[in-house]
């Protein structure tokens, strides 16, 4: 979603009707996930993808015809292999599409959701009777919820909606309900903070890391309490950056499940005390630099300091991918691209510093 806010805003200040078309479900190879967006306008403004090719000519068609109409439709789109590519869809996948008008109430909410970095899940009705399709419910991380779906399936799509804000996970689900008798399904979107990749440690990998990440659409954070090395002249692209200890930077910045950590100090004195917040945190990825050896005295350390096993089973060392990385760009890339594959699910490679076959 994030992707098409810009144009979405400049839209709506010149007061433009607007359609958004999101993917709701794919089966085998598709180029888009589920959850990707194409915002459009009457006047033939684009915004975003759902695929490529003829799909996404015939979504803005569909488009065109839903703020005519202001009513949703559900698209679905197969083609096989043997004209797979000359559609955009890869291998004979397809894909479900649905497509609304963008109503400005639910868009005022979600907009502030996402510009607080607040978790929440965005229940729509994609399939049912006519009056329900495209009702909308909004669950926010601390319970709240705006707006109500009715017909008796506030409650269930609520119960579908928290499990998967807790999975992290946006999803498609049928809903059993007594009435009506016609077969009705919500999407449930999930969105999260944006991904944050704290990097303790101002080095020479650091600078290319923190651009590498912003590149990749990450909030960035540079850790260090040496003025030297912790300096807005090094990094004057990151969004924050922090002079104090490790240790007491983490627990202020508040580590999620969408934050990202990089120990890159090579130095105990401040490695240390940051792998003892960020090893128990949510943190989805926390990875350390250092050889083989230095990996080993520093797990015999911090179980000496109470980490337990569980808890270092979750660190990536030495950090990063084996790709032959030599220069500090090379570096980066190797620790980038592992935490890429554990943000998607992937276990990746088991580390850079490994000898040369």
């Amino acid at each position: 979603m994030r992707d098409v806010l810009a144009d979405i805003d400049r839209w709506r200040a010149r007061g433009e009707p607007i359609a958004l078309a999101t993917v709701i479900q794919t089966w085998g190879s598709a180029p888009r996930a589920v959850g990707a967006k194409m915002a459009m306008t009457a006047g033939g403004d684009i915004a975003g993808s759902v695929s490529g090719g003829c799909v996404e000519g015939a979504t803005f068609e569909t488009g065109a015809e839903v703020l005519k109409t202001c009513r949703p439709q559900l698209l679905h789109f197969g083609v096989a292999d043997d004209t797979a590519w000359e559609v955009g869809l890869a291998c004979g996948g397809t894909i479900e599409v649905f497509v609304e008008p963008l109503a400005d109430e639910w868009y005022a909410a979600l907009r502030q959701s996402l510009a607080a970095e607040r978790s929440a899940a965005l229940v729509t009705v994609v399939r049912g009777p006519e009056p329900m399709l495209g009702r909308k419910m909004l669950l926010f991380e601390d319970g709240q919820v705006h707006g109500e779906i009715g017909g008796g399936a506030d409650e269930p799509a609520l119960t579908a909606a928290r499990a998967a804000l807790e999975a992290g996970r946006s999803e498609r689900v049928p809903l059993a309900l007594a009435a009506p008798a016609e077969p009705t399904e919500i999407f449930v979107e999930v969105h999260l903070p944006s991904p944050t990749l704290v990097i303790v440690g101002g080095v020479h990998i650091s600078i290319a890391l923190a651009s590498l990440a912003k590149t990749l659409g990450y909030r960035t954070i540079v850790v260090d309490p040496r003025k030297a090395f912790g300096s807005e002249t090094r990094f004057p692209h990151v969004d924050r950056l922090i002079r104090a200890w490790p240790d007491e930077a983490l627990t202020e910045i508040g580590l999620t499940r969408s934050t990202a950590v990089a120990m890159l100090t090579h130095d105990p004195k401040l490695d240390d005390p940051g792998l003892r917040i960020a090893l128990p945190s949510p943190a989805f990825y926390v990875g350390a630099l250092g050889s083989r050896k230095t990996q080993q005295r520093r797990r015999e350390r911090l179980l000496a300091e109470g980490v337990t096993e569980a808890q270092l089973a979750r660190l990536h060392g030495p950090i990063g991918l084996d790709l032959g990385a030599r220069t500090p760009e090379e570096v980066a890339l190797s620790v980038m691209s592992q935490i890429v594959a554990a943000r998607n699910g992937r276990a990746g490679d088991a580390g850079r510093d490994r000898p040369a076959p």
